[in-house]
């Protein structure tokens, strides 16, 4: 699994130019699967970014995490995180996984953050969605559940 973390002071997602899920002080994450990937890759993957201390504490420094400073979290599906681009100029996705590997893997990553206590917003599996974000700091990073 791989998501890309962006931390955000608000953030939304629009499916058919109505808003389907949104956020305020918290963390989008655009989360691909591979095809690979299983219930391992999951609990990695959020352990991780739950724990993750990239908010600013009194000081400023990024010492809290989404629990500490009771943060949301918005998940959006996307298998272009799985572009390989190594030959020719068009990307080639066959190490993302099929939807029937990726939706259920996408809702038990969900799951499992709510399962923290935090509150969870996402658009639509295989939607066509607009994001919208408004990144504070920036803060955007990389986790990739193989490394």
């Amino acid at each position: 699994m791989r998501a890309l973390l962006q931390r955000v002071s608000r953030a939304s997602v629009t499916v058919d130019e109505q808003v389907v899920g949104k956020i305020g002080l918290g963390l989008l994450v655009l989360l691909g699967v591979g095809k690979d990937d299983s219930e391992a890759q999951v609990k990695t993957l959020v352990d991780k970014i739950v724990y993750l201390r990239i908010f600013g504490d009194d000081e400023g420094k990024m010492n809290r995490s989404l629990l500490d400073v009771g943060g949301e979290v918005l998940v959006v599906s996307q298998f272009t995180l799985y572009a390989d681009m190594r030959r020719g100029r068009r990307p080639s996705f066959i190490d993302a996984a099929p939807p029937s590997i990726a939706e259920p893997l996408v809702e038990r990553f969900k799951a499992a953050i709510a399962d923290y206590g935090l509150r969870v917003a996402d658009g639509i599996f295989g939607a066509y969605m607009e994001v919208e974000l408004l990144n504070s700091g920036p803060v955007t990073i990389w986790l990739d559940s193989e490394h």
